[in-house]
Protein backbone atom coordinates (compact mmCIF):
# COMPACT_ATOMS: atom_id res chain seq x y z
CA UNK A 1 0.00 0.00 0.00
CA UNK A 2 1.29 3.72 -0.79
CA UNK A 3 1.91 6.07 1.98
CA UNK A 4 -0.78 8.75 2.60
CA UNK A 5 0.60 12.09 2.05
CA UNK A 6 -0.07 14.02 5.54
CA UNK A 7 -2.07 17.01 5.37
CA UNK A 8 -3.60 15.90 2.38
CA UNK A 9 -7.44 15.86 1.59
CA UNK A 10 -9.13 13.21 -0.45
CA UNK A 11 -11.98 13.71 -2.64
CA UNK A 12 -14.56 11.06 -3.61
CA UNK A 13 -12.23 8.66 -5.71
CA UNK A 14 -12.85 5.27 -5.54
CA UNK A 15 -10.58 3.23 -7.64
CA UNK A 16 -12.10 0.19 -9.42
CA UNK A 17 -12.35 -3.13 -7.69
CA UNK A 18 -10.97 -4.44 -10.68
CA UNK A 19 -8.12 -2.52 -10.87
CA UNK A 20 -6.49 -1.71 -7.55
CA UNK A 21 -3.16 -2.49 -9.30
CA UNK A 22 -1.29 1.07 -10.10
CA UNK A 23 0.18 -0.78 -13.13
CA UNK A 24 -3.71 -1.94 -14.22
CA UNK A 25 -4.62 1.55 -13.80
CA UNK A 26 -2.46 2.62 -15.87
CA UNK A 27 -2.34 0.27 -18.87
CA UNK A 28 -6.33 0.66 -19.23
CA UNK A 29 -6.41 3.70 -20.93
CA UNK A 30 -3.92 2.73 -23.95
CA UNK A 31 -5.32 -0.76 -23.81
CA UNK A 32 -8.60 -1.25 -23.29
CA UNK A 33 -10.74 2.03 -23.12
CA UNK A 34 -13.07 2.92 -25.71
CA UNK A 35 -11.88 6.58 -26.29
CA UNK A 36 -15.14 8.99 -26.75
CA UNK A 37 -15.54 9.72 -30.61
CA UNK A 38 -15.45 13.90 -30.47
CA UNK A 39 -15.47 15.83 -33.70
CA UNK A 40 -12.53 17.68 -34.11
CA UNK A 41 -10.77 20.10 -36.69
CA UNK A 42 -7.31 20.10 -37.44
CA UNK A 43 -4.70 23.02 -37.67
CA UNK A 44 -1.23 23.49 -38.65
CA UNK A 45 0.28 26.49 -37.15
CA UNK A 46 3.22 27.93 -37.99
CA UNK A 47 5.55 29.00 -35.62
CA UNK A 48 8.00 32.48 -35.61
CA UNK A 49 10.98 29.67 -36.24
CA UNK A 50 9.43 28.39 -39.08
CA UNK A 51 8.27 25.10 -38.08
CA UNK A 52 4.17 23.75 -37.00
CA UNK A 53 2.18 23.31 -34.76
CA UNK A 54 -0.49 20.84 -34.97
CA UNK A 55 -3.86 22.26 -33.14
CA UNK A 56 -7.32 20.00 -32.66
CA UNK A 57 -10.19 22.40 -32.35
CA UNK A 58 -13.85 21.12 -30.97
CA UNK A 59 -15.71 24.05 -31.97
CA UNK A 60 -18.22 26.23 -29.91
CA UNK A 61 -20.31 29.24 -29.60
CA UNK A 62 -17.94 32.17 -29.71
CA UNK A 63 -18.11 33.85 -26.52
CA UNK A 64 -18.24 29.92 -24.78
CA UNK A 65 -15.68 28.80 -22.42
CA UNK A 66 -12.68 27.23 -23.84
CA UNK A 67 -10.20 24.75 -22.74
CA UNK A 68 -6.28 24.68 -24.22
CA UNK A 69 -5.61 20.66 -23.43
CA UNK A 70 -1.75 19.82 -23.20
CA UNK A 71 -0.83 16.17 -23.23
CA UNK A 72 2.28 14.03 -21.78
CA UNK A 73 5.29 12.40 -23.40
CA UNK A 74 4.80 10.48 -26.69
CA UNK A 75 1.19 11.71 -26.06
CA UNK A 76 -0.85 12.68 -29.10
CA UNK A 77 -4.53 13.39 -30.57
CA UNK A 78 -4.86 9.57 -29.96
CA UNK A 79 -4.44 9.55 -26.26
CA UNK A 80 -7.09 8.38 -24.57
CA UNK A 81 -7.35 11.11 -21.85
CA UNK A 82 -7.35 13.61 -24.78
CA UNK A 83 -10.74 11.88 -25.60
CA UNK A 84 -11.94 12.12 -22.48
CA UNK A 85 -11.29 15.76 -21.91
CA UNK A 86 -12.59 16.98 -25.14
CA UNK A 87 -15.82 14.78 -24.43
CA UNK A 88 -16.19 16.72 -20.70
CA UNK A 89 -15.65 19.91 -22.82
CA UNK A 90 -18.42 18.57 -25.03
CA UNK A 91 -20.53 17.86 -23.41
CA UNK A 92 -20.99 21.45 -21.66
CA UNK A 93 -21.00 23.08 -25.09
CA UNK A 94 -17.14 24.20 -24.77
CA UNK A 95 -14.82 24.90 -26.63
CA UNK A 96 -11.59 23.26 -26.88
CA UNK A 97 -8.11 22.66 -28.57
CA UNK A 98 -5.64 20.38 -27.95
CA UNK A 99 -1.74 21.79 -28.43
CA UNK A 100 0.64 18.51 -29.75
CA UNK A 101 4.13 18.88 -29.02
CA UNK A 102 6.49 19.17 -31.87
CA UNK A 103 7.08 15.77 -33.61
CA UNK A 104 4.27 13.84 -32.09
CA UNK A 105 1.93 14.54 -34.51
CA UNK A 106 2.09 12.00 -37.83
CA UNK A 107 5.15 14.31 -39.61
CA UNK A 108 8.32 15.09 -37.86
CA UNK A 109 8.86 18.45 -37.16
CA UNK A 110 10.98 20.76 -39.07
CA UNK A 111 13.00 22.72 -36.64
CA UNK A 112 16.64 21.62 -35.26
CA UNK A 113 14.54 21.15 -31.48
CA UNK A 114 11.93 19.16 -30.47
CA UNK A 115 9.79 19.19 -27.10
CA UNK A 116 10.58 18.98 -23.87
CA UNK A 117 8.86 19.22 -20.45
CA UNK A 118 9.90 22.81 -19.63
CA UNK A 119 9.30 24.25 -23.13
CA UNK A 120 6.97 26.87 -22.86
CA UNK A 121 7.45 29.21 -25.95
CA UNK A 122 5.06 26.73 -27.94
CA UNK A 123 2.74 26.89 -25.61
CA UNK A 124 2.72 31.04 -24.85
CA UNK A 125 2.29 31.24 -29.01
CA UNK A 126 -0.61 29.18 -28.98
CA UNK A 127 -2.32 30.39 -26.31
CA UNK A 128 -1.83 34.07 -27.66
CA UNK A 129 -2.76 33.06 -31.24
CA UNK A 130 -6.12 31.28 -30.33
CA UNK A 131 -6.49 34.03 -27.20
CA UNK A 132 -6.98 36.77 -30.68
CA UNK A 133 -9.56 34.61 -32.12
CA UNK A 134 -11.98 33.84 -29.22
CA UNK A 135 -11.07 36.71 -27.72
CA UNK A 136 -14.50 37.19 -25.78
CA UNK A 137 -14.21 33.45 -24.24
CA UNK A 138 -12.61 32.56 -21.24
CA UNK A 139 -10.08 30.22 -20.93
CA UNK A 140 -9.38 27.31 -18.31
CA UNK A 141 -6.04 24.80 -19.31
CA UNK A 142 -5.23 21.31 -18.36
CA UNK A 143 -2.31 19.32 -18.79
CA UNK A 144 -1.59 15.52 -18.73
CA UNK A 145 1.84 13.70 -17.26
CA UNK A 146 4.49 16.12 -19.17
CA UNK A 147 2.02 18.46 -20.50
CA UNK A 148 1.13 19.34 -16.98
CA UNK A 149 4.62 19.93 -16.08
CA UNK A 150 4.99 22.48 -19.36
CA UNK A 151 1.40 24.03 -18.22
CA UNK A 152 3.09 24.66 -14.59
CA UNK A 153 6.09 26.25 -15.84
CA UNK A 154 4.16 28.33 -17.51
CA UNK A 155 1.57 29.51 -15.40
CA UNK A 156 4.55 30.05 -12.78
CA UNK A 157 6.37 32.34 -15.33
CA UNK A 158 4.75 34.22 -17.91
CA UNK A 159 0.91 34.60 -15.82
CA UNK A 160 0.30 37.31 -13.50
CA UNK A 161 -3.01 39.10 -12.06
CA UNK A 162 -5.08 40.71 -15.13
CA UNK A 163 -4.61 37.05 -16.90
CA UNK A 164 -7.31 35.80 -19.11
CA UNK A 165 -7.07 32.26 -17.96
CA UNK A 166 -9.87 31.50 -15.21
CA UNK A 167 -8.06 28.09 -14.09
CA UNK A 168 -5.78 25.04 -14.32
CA UNK A 169 -5.60 21.82 -13.68
CA UNK A 170 -2.44 19.55 -14.14
CA UNK A 171 -2.67 15.86 -13.65
CA UNK A 172 -0.73 13.04 -12.89
CA UNK A 173 2.69 15.67 -13.27
CA UNK A 174 6.34 14.50 -12.59
CA UNK A 175 7.00 17.49 -10.88
CA UNK A 176 10.93 16.49 -10.34
CA UNK A 177 12.45 15.54 -13.39
CA UNK A 178 15.29 13.99 -12.38
CA UNK A 179 13.56 11.85 -9.11
CA UNK A 180 11.21 10.71 -12.07
CA UNK A 181 13.22 9.39 -14.26
CA UNK A 182 15.18 7.55 -12.13
CA UNK A 183 12.11 6.23 -10.40
CA UNK A 184 10.87 5.54 -14.08
CA UNK A 185 13.76 2.66 -14.35
CA UNK A 186 13.30 0.58 -11.99
CA UNK A 187 11.12 -2.39 -11.69
CA UNK A 188 8.12 -2.74 -13.78
CA UNK A 189 7.96 0.69 -14.41
CA UNK A 190 11.00 -0.05 -16.93
CA UNK A 191 8.19 -1.38 -19.64
CA UNK A 192 6.99 2.00 -19.67
CA UNK A 193 11.04 3.77 -19.87
CA UNK A 194 11.90 1.16 -22.64
CA UNK A 195 8.45 2.30 -24.27
CA UNK A 196 9.25 5.70 -24.33
CA UNK A 197 12.95 5.43 -25.35
CA UNK A 198 11.98 3.47 -28.14
CA UNK A 199 9.94 5.89 -29.48
CA UNK A 200 11.73 9.07 -28.87
CA UNK A 201 14.92 7.63 -30.41
CA UNK A 202 13.24 6.93 -33.44
CA UNK A 203 12.43 10.51 -33.92
CA UNK A 204 16.13 11.57 -32.95
CA UNK A 205 17.27 9.36 -35.36
CA UNK A 206 15.16 10.82 -38.21
CA UNK A 207 16.23 14.18 -37.04
CA UNK A 208 19.78 13.27 -37.07
CA UNK A 209 19.16 12.55 -40.95
CA UNK A 210 18.45 16.02 -41.27
CA UNK A 211 20.36 17.98 -38.83
CA UNK A 212 24.21 16.05 -39.28
CA UNK A 213 26.10 16.26 -36.24
CA UNK A 214 23.34 17.77 -33.75
CA UNK A 215 24.19 15.32 -31.26
CA UNK A 216 26.56 12.00 -31.14
CA UNK A 217 24.93 9.08 -32.82
CA UNK A 218 26.88 6.99 -30.26
CA UNK A 219 25.49 8.13 -27.05
CA UNK A 220 22.13 8.02 -28.33
CA UNK A 221 22.11 4.39 -29.91
CA UNK A 222 23.61 3.79 -26.16
CA UNK A 223 20.48 5.34 -24.54
CA UNK A 224 18.54 2.73 -22.69
CA UNK A 225 16.59 4.71 -20.23
CA UNK A 226 14.85 8.56 -20.43
CA UNK A 227 17.76 9.82 -18.40
CA UNK A 228 20.17 8.51 -20.62
CA UNK A 229 18.56 9.52 -23.78
CA UNK A 230 17.84 13.25 -21.71
CA UNK A 231 21.42 13.56 -21.22
CA UNK A 232 22.19 12.40 -25.34
CA UNK A 233 19.83 14.28 -26.89
CA UNK A 234 17.28 16.85 -25.26
CA UNK A 235 19.93 18.34 -23.09
CA UNK A 236 22.67 19.27 -26.36
CA UNK A 237 19.82 20.38 -28.58
CA UNK A 238 18.26 22.65 -25.92
CA UNK A 239 20.93 24.29 -24.71
CA UNK A 240 21.67 22.43 -21.11
CA UNK A 241 24.81 21.16 -19.94
CA UNK A 242 23.24 17.57 -19.23
CA UNK A 243 19.92 15.80 -17.91
CA UNK A 244 21.09 16.96 -14.82
CA UNK A 245 20.70 20.84 -15.53
CA UNK A 246 18.19 20.31 -17.45
CA UNK A 247 15.49 18.84 -14.79
CA UNK A 248 16.89 21.27 -12.57
CA UNK A 249 15.32 24.03 -15.09
CA UNK A 250 13.04 22.43 -16.18
CA UNK A 251 11.48 20.80 -13.08
CA UNK A 252 7.81 22.12 -12.40
CA UNK A 253 8.43 21.63 -8.47
CA UNK A 254 10.87 24.68 -8.60
CA UNK A 255 7.70 27.47 -9.67
CA UNK A 256 4.70 26.34 -8.37
CA UNK A 257 4.74 28.93 -4.91
CA UNK A 258 4.62 31.37 -8.15
CA UNK A 259 1.53 30.39 -9.51
CA UNK A 260 -1.55 32.76 -8.78
CA UNK A 261 -4.28 31.24 -11.31
CA UNK A 262 -6.70 28.73 -9.12
CA UNK A 263 -4.80 25.87 -10.21
CA UNK A 264 -5.90 21.87 -9.29
CA UNK A 265 -3.01 19.22 -8.93
CA UNK A 266 -4.64 15.89 -8.67
CA UNK A 267 -2.07 12.88 -8.86
CA UNK A 268 -1.36 9.37 -7.15
CA UNK A 269 0.71 8.16 -4.14
CA UNK A 270 1.27 5.05 -6.62
CA UNK A 271 2.15 7.04 -9.77
CA UNK A 272 4.67 4.36 -11.16
CA UNK A 273 6.51 7.44 -12.95
CA UNK A 274 6.89 9.19 -9.43
CA UNK A 275 8.21 8.83 -6.11
CA UNK A 276 5.44 9.55 -3.67
CA UNK A 277 8.05 11.50 -1.43
CA UNK A 278 7.78 14.04 -4.34
CA UNK A 279 3.82 14.60 -3.58
CA UNK A 280 4.52 15.16 -0.26
CA UNK A 281 7.01 17.73 -1.24
CA UNK A 282 4.73 19.22 -3.51
CA UNK A 283 2.04 19.55 -0.48
CA UNK A 284 4.02 21.07 1.53
CA UNK A 285 4.41 24.11 -1.39
CA UNK A 286 1.11 24.10 -1.53
CA UNK A 287 0.29 25.11 1.78
CA UNK A 288 1.87 28.37 0.91
CA UNK A 289 -0.26 29.09 -2.11
CA UNK A 290 -4.01 29.99 -1.78
CA UNK A 291 -3.98 29.36 -6.07
CA UNK A 292 -3.14 25.18 -5.72
CA UNK A 293 -5.42 22.91 -4.62
CA UNK A 294 -4.16 19.71 -3.57
CA UNK A 295 -5.89 16.29 -4.64
CA UNK A 296 -3.50 13.52 -4.32
CA UNK A 297 -5.31 9.95 -3.58
CA UNK A 298 -3.01 6.55 -2.75
CA UNK A 299 -4.62 4.62 -5.94
CA UNK A 300 -4.94 5.97 -9.50
CA UNK A 301 -1.74 4.66 -11.10
CA UNK A 302 -0.22 7.21 -14.06
CA UNK A 303 -2.85 9.18 -15.51
CA UNK A 304 -5.60 6.47 -14.55
CA UNK A 305 -7.99 6.84 -11.70
CA UNK A 306 -10.48 4.38 -13.65
CA UNK A 307 -13.67 3.69 -10.95
CA UNK A 308 -17.14 2.20 -11.35
CA UNK A 309 -18.74 -0.63 -10.00
CA UNK A 310 -18.01 -3.50 -13.09
CA UNK A 311 -15.44 -3.37 -15.89
CA UNK A 312 -17.61 -2.71 -18.69
CA UNK A 313 -19.26 0.40 -17.26
CA UNK A 314 -16.00 2.15 -16.07
CA UNK A 315 -15.86 6.23 -14.92
CA UNK A 316 -12.80 8.43 -15.37
CA UNK A 317 -12.40 10.33 -12.82
CA UNK A 318 -9.77 12.52 -13.26
CA UNK A 319 -11.42 13.90 -16.26
CA UNK A 320 -14.79 14.72 -14.58
CA UNK A 321 -12.83 15.92 -11.55
CA UNK A 322 -10.87 18.54 -14.17
CA UNK A 323 -13.55 19.99 -15.44
CA UNK A 324 -16.02 19.96 -12.19
CA UNK A 325 -12.90 22.47 -11.03
CA UNK A 326 -13.07 24.33 -14.23
CA UNK A 327 -17.00 24.47 -13.37
CA UNK A 328 -16.11 26.26 -10.43
CA UNK A 329 -14.70 28.31 -11.80
CA UNK A 330 -16.74 29.36 -14.06
CA UNK A 331 -19.77 29.73 -12.09
CA UNK A 332 -21.22 33.45 -11.50
CA UNK A 333 -19.94 33.60 -15.33
CA UNK A 334 -22.87 35.84 -16.97
CA UNK A 335 -24.40 33.85 -19.53
CA UNK A 336 -24.27 37.29 -21.86
CA UNK A 337 -20.80 35.99 -23.16
CA UNK A 338 -22.48 33.34 -25.12
CA UNK A 339 -23.97 34.15 -28.62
Amino acid sequence: MSPRIAGVRENRYQPAWWLRNAHAQTLWGRFVRRIPRVPTTRECLRTPDGDNLELHHLAAPSGAPRVLLLHGLEGSRDSHYVGGLLAQAQRRGWGATLLVFRGCGPEPNLARRFYHSGETEDLAFAFETLRARWSRAPWLLAGVSLGGNVLLNWLGTRQRGGSPVRAAAAVSVPFDLEAGARYISRGFARVYDRSFVRSLRRKARQKLSRYPGLYDRQALERARTIYAFDDAVTAPVHGFRDARDYYERSSSITVLERIRIPTLLLSAADDPFLPVDVLARVARIATTSPALTVEFHEHGGHAGFVGGRWPWRPLYYAEARVFGHFDQAMEGASEKSYD
